[in-house]
């Protein structure tokens, strides 16, 4: 046991953590596994919350938590790994933020403690029992976590942005459609 370093088995059990449960939920998106709704419904649902294309939406977010998942779990250019699942969480926290921080009333918790691990591995890097330490870092290296994490930043916030501008175009419809109704519908109850 003395050969074992614990800092790097920590790593490689928070790698397989984080990035098993983040393939788990990308393969929902995107083949339909473990009761997911695959492409097509997951498609449906990112229109309904706002991500225009929803296609291009679910694609993207099953991309980056599966892909980002699975070579997060190998520790495989673990920097890009990190980023780009931590860019997916940043759109499912932009989702979940109108119920709060606490995942009990529908908030923002659980993606925000998926996206920080992944950014926090991809910044750490791998350790030593990893597929990046095997070929001798060749992508974990800092230009590739500058690049990875700038680039995921950048992504992310144009998504969050277009979706939040879209969310707002809905609600503003809703309510002048709500107003027109009230408007039609006259005074009532007055003689």
């Amino acid at each position: 046991m003395a050969c074992l370093n614990r800092k790097d088995l920590g790593l490689l059990a928070l790698r397989l953590g984080t990035g098993g449960v983040l393939f788990a939920h990308g393969a929902q998106k995107l083949f339909g596994w473990f009761g997911g709704g695959g492409l097509q419904g997951t498609a449906k649902a990112m229109e309904s919350m706002g991500f225009r294309p929803g296609g291009q939406a679910a694609l993207a977010a099953g991309l980056g938590e599966a892909g980002g998942g699975a070579l997060l779990a190998l520790g495989a250019a673990t920097p890009a790994a990190g980023a780009a699942a931590a860019g997916a969480m940043a759109g499912a926290v932009a989702v979940h933020r109108p119920g709060g921080f606490f995942a009990m009333k529908g908030g923002y918790e659980y993606p925000a403690y998926l996206g920080f691990m992944a950014a926090g591995l991809g910044l750490a890097g791998p350790g030593r029992y990893s597929f990046d330490h095997l070929t001798r870092h060749r992508l974990d290296r800092p230009a590739i976590l500058l690049l990875a994490f700038a680039a995921s930043a950048a992504a992310a916030g144009a998504v969050v942005n277009r979706r939040e501008a879209t969310v707002a175009a809905q609600a503003e419809a809703a309510s002048e459609e709500a107003d027109a109704e009230a408007e039609a519908e006259g005074p009532t109850g007055s003689a």
